[in-house]
Formats: structure tokens, sequence, C-alpha cells
């Protein structure tokens, strides 16, 4: 009679085994869904700062070093990523290239803390801050909204040229306008790639200085440099300032907090 039921003993403890199993996936799975919604972030800010100076030669991971200092300095409540080498939650969006002063800057900074109030920050950041590094402003964020640099789509530049007459600056502006393609061939990463970057020029158009104002595409739906611009242009052997004026975010304005 044993032999009868050892495998029906077998058989339900495998049972058993299996339930327990996919229980405690279950109880992990909605545990972890509900931990999803209990953000240890407190409280998000945009910084808008302007990059003036020496800093216009700072790259991109030697800017968030700074950032990083800056902050610290500051004595905000950064907040971290967990881990042996932990990070603060910090990421400046569409950088402006080397070489390029700007006004527009856009620094996506999380806090393990809410402020009360924003309105002392910017005073509180400069008093630390190194030369060329201008706040221009801040606001609250929500701490769902997108990544900042996933709304970008444009930047507005304003140019300066030496030793160029408004009417040849008028000419050269109507001469890459007219072309159907500008075609360029690239190779990254052994990868080899052809672009036409005609569709990334937005706007061109003539200050009352006679500098150039050019919006043209930033992000990551394409990217064309003020630089190659003015090389396509036939200008890039002229003296030239380089100013990022503005970003454009799509849908930006929905997310600024009162």
């Amino acid at each position: 009679m044993s032999f009868v039921f050892l495998p029906i003993l077998s058989v339900g403890f495998v049972l058993i085994l299996c339930l327990n199993s996919t229980l405690e996936r279950l109880i992990t799975k909605g545990l972890n869904k509900i931990m999803t919604h209990i953000s240890p972030v407190q409280q998000r800010l945009h910084i808008t700062f302007g990059k003036y100076g020496a800093l216009q030669y700072v790259g991109s991971i030697d800017m968030a070093k700074v950032w990083e200092r800056v902050l610290r300095r500051a004595d905000l409540p950064i907040f971290y990523s967990e881990g042996f080498s932990a990070r603060p939650r910090i990421q400046i969006a569409a950088q402006v290239p080397l070489g390029v002063t700007s006004e527009c800057e856009l620094l996506d900074l999380s806090l393990r803390e809410k402020l009360t109030s924003v309105a002392h920050i910017p005073d509180q950041i400069m008093s630390v801050s190194p030369a060329g590094l201008v706040v221009h402003g801040i606001v609250e964020v929500p701490i769902t909204m997108p990544a900042p640099q996933t709304l970008i789509h444009s930047a507005t530049y304003r140019i300066e040229i030496d030793d160029l007459s408004t009417d040849e600056l008028a000419t050269r502006i109507q001469q890459i306008l007219a072309r159907d393609r500008i075609i360029v061939d690239q190779e990254r990463k052994g990868k080899r790639s052809i672009t036409d970057f005609r569709p990334l020029i937005y706007t061109l158009k003539i200050g009352e200085q006679g500098e150039l104002w050019a919006t043209l595409a930033t992000g990551e739906r394409g990217n064309f440099r003020p630089h190659d611009l003015l090389d396509h242009m036939g200008l890039s052997e002229y003296d030239v300032r380089v100013h990022r004026a503005k970003l454009h975010l799509e849908g930006y304005e929905k997310y600024i907090k009162p």
C-alpha cells in the first residue's frame, strides 16, 4: 500500500513547490510594481545657466564634474545613485559645442529632500561658482517628467562674423537655403553613415547688427552644429563668435510648476 501512495506524495510535493515558487514570483512582482511608484527623489529642478569665458572650452564630462562640485559646495540635498560608486543625479541636456558660449544651458537636478522655496538657490549657487558660470533661472518640474533632452528639437545661435559684409552674408544664406540637399559622408566608430543635413536647417536670417541668426536641429532627433553650418556656407576661414541664445523644447511649458 505504501508503494501506491509514494508517487502520489511525490507529485503532491512537486505541486506544492511549484505553487510556492509561483506565489513568490507574484508577490515579488507586485512589490516591485509598488516600489516603482515610490521614488526616492523628492524634488526635481531645472537650472538654466550660461557658459561664458574659459568655460566655453570645457567639455561635457568635465562640465558635469564642475556642476557636481558647485552643488556640493552650495550644500544642496543632491540625490545620489545607489551602488559602489554613487553619482549625483544630474544631467546637462544637449550640451553646447566646444568653443560656443551660451545663455540657455539646462541642468536637470534631482534632490533627496524637497526645498520649500527655490528663490534663494541662484544666489546660493553663484556664491560658489567658477568664473563664467551664471545661473539665469530655476524652475521646479514633476519628478516623472521625461528627460529634457528627449524634448529638445532645435537651438538658436547668434553668429558674429568678422570682415564679412551684410550683402555677402545675404548671398551665402540664399545659396545654402536654395540647395535641395547637403549630403555628408561620415565614419564614426568604424561605421559609415550618409546624412542629408539640409532638413536640419530651420531658419537663417541677418540681425540688426549684421550678425547671423541660425536655428538648427539639436538633440536626439538630429544635430547640426553651427560650425558645420559655417563650413557648408564657405565661411569657415572667417573669425567668428558663436553664442547659443535659446533651446527649443517641445511641450516644455506644460511641465513647469507655478
